[in-house]
């Protein structure tokens, strides 16, 4: 029997096609609100005591480079100015944070510098260092653009604008005619050749992270899971299994709650194992749904 989602537009965004659309419209409205509003989510200024909310937190959902730096160096303002113009050009794909470590000591003797800048990749949680000293622009795309391309992150040619698209791809719509003919090997496919070519769209996501539901879950049987669940709370397996049924029966909340409680308890292979099927939940909703946001916090606090 397939599972029934009850939170429509939401855990299955592809189903939803005018949901989708009025996303679209909505990332328009706000890039033609103008380079003001791009600045501030584009680029921060971070100190310790705010490294954890908008670096840890903040690269849960998007990646982060920081860019340690003493800000009155002469030679380091123009390396400056190059990484704000290239972290404008991604339009919110990625986010530069930046440290004056001469400000902040703490914070870089924390992030263990040797040299001015130093800049660093913050992903999924996990913060390590790119590269030291200061780049020649050339040079800097080169480097941001061959990580971008490991992690999937689909980025802007120079100069390039980034419109919003309102219409729907015909991909999706041959993954919501699957998914209403029961057909999700078929529905997977059409996922994957979309992301395949724009690895960045998110109603994909949501659509494939949402088929991903609908498989693990179509041969469960509800009821002996979450018996099993109760009886053994440390059981990883059988706890994705619960954290899965409770989500495709709309109990967002009680399945990420479930799952950091989980992480909380773990450690080594399965407490990773916990992380890493919260984080692919996520993507069964838009980034900005408030469960995912207020999930994403309490990870971070179970993670650090």
């Amino acid at each position: 029997m397939a599972a029934e989602f009850s939170r429509p537009g939401s855990l299955y965004g592809a189903v939803d096609l005018g949901a989708r659309k009025q996303a679209l419209e909505a990332q328009a409205r706000r890039e033609a609100a103008g380079p003001s509003g791009a600045a501030s989510a584009d680029v921060i200024e971070v100190t310790s005591a705010t490294f954890n909310a908008d670096v840890v937190e903040r690269s849960l959902s998007v990646p982060v480079i920081v860019e340690a730096t003493v800000s009155r160096a002469e030679q380091v303002r123009q390396f400056s100015g190059v990484m704000e113009k290239l972290a404008a050009e991604a339009a919110g794909a990625w986010v530069l944070a930046r440290v004056d470590v001469e400000a902040d000591p703490q914070l870089a003797q924390a992030l263990r510098m040797r040299a001015v800048p130093t800049v660093y990749l913050a992903f999924q949680g996990q913060l390590m260092p790119l590269f030291e000293g200061p780049l020649p622009e050339a040079q800097l795309r080169q480097a941001l653009a061959q990580v971008f391309e490991q992690l999937g992150v689909e980025l802007a040619a120079p100069g390039e604008g980034q419109p919003a698209e309102p219409m729907v791809d015909p991909e999706l719509l041959a993954a919501e005619q699957a998914v209403e003919k029961g057909d999700l090997d078929a529905a997977a496919a059409a996922y994957e050749r979309l992301l395949a070519r724009s690895p960045s769209d998110e109603g994909a996501k949501i659509g494939l992270a949402g088929v991903g539901l609908l498989r693990r879950t179509q041969d469960l049987d509800p009821a002996d899971v979450l018996r099993r669940a109760a009886e053994n709370a440390d059981d990883v397996d059988v706890q994705t299994q619960a954290a899965d049924l409770e989500m495709v029966n709309g109990q967002v909340d009680e399945a990420f709650d479930r799952l950091v409680a989980l992480v909380r308890r773990t450690r080594g292979a399965d407490r990773d194992k916990a992380r890493v099927h919260l984080l692919g939940l996520f993507d069964a909703l838009p980034a900005d749904d408030p469960s995912v946001s207020r999930a994403r916090r309490a990870l971070a606090s179970a993670l650090f």
